[in-house]
């Protein structure tokens, strides 16, 4: 039935569409829907193939398959289409997303306030006592623990604990005289 009309179809016989759209369609729609899941683009996909029908009908040989069967044809061939062209553009905006996007910080600005807050720390450093300084230093840069500090100052580790906590106070109120 269906190469028939194509055959109508293909001498622009308009009544003879109407009645082939009619049979193939749905079937049209529900191939081009299981291919590509979306039910939006399975309408459009669907659209298309049966305007590519229309035009293309000229071409259709009945000796090679039937009618219906080169309609399906068409629909599976132009959702595959389909699928490796939204694949493709996802690829491409993936590559081109990778190679644009920059750090997410401006590299300069955080360059440069870095070494503003190393200056400022070594600046409050300069206000403390020299034991508070060195146990500072050595507990927060060389990672010692306070009995390691206590051991490397030669002084008890109680005197350790009170300078330190006296030259963090120190050091908290200088930088925030900073920020």
């Amino acid at each position: 039935m269906e190469g028939k009309l194509l055959a109508l179809v293909g001498r622009g016989d308009q009544d003879a569409f109407e009645e082939l759209y009619g049979l193939v369609s749905a079937p049209v729609y529900g191939l081009v829907r299981r291919v590509l899941r979306d039910a939006a683009q399975s309408e459009e996909v669907a659209q298309e193939v049966l305007l590519e029908v229309w035009r293309t009908a000229p071409r259709y040989d009945p000796e090679r398959g039937a009618g219906r069967t080169w309609v399906l044809t068409l629909a599976h061939r132009r959702a595959v289409d389909r699928v490796r062209s939204v694949r493709a553009a996802r690829e491409r905006e993936e590559r081109v997303g990778r190679r644009t996007a920059g750090p997410a910080f401006d590299e300069v600005v955080e360059a440069v306030e870095g070494r503003m807050e190393r200056d400022w720390v070594r600046r409050c450093l300069q206000n403390l006592t020299d034991l508070q300084r060195q146990s500072v230093q050595l507990a927060y840069y060389d990672g010692c623990t306070y009995r390691e500090v206590s051991q490397r100052l030669s002084v008890p580790l109680g005197t350790v604990k009170t300078r330190m906590r006296d030259g963090l106070l120190r050091m908290r109120a200088c930088l925030e005289g900073a920020a």
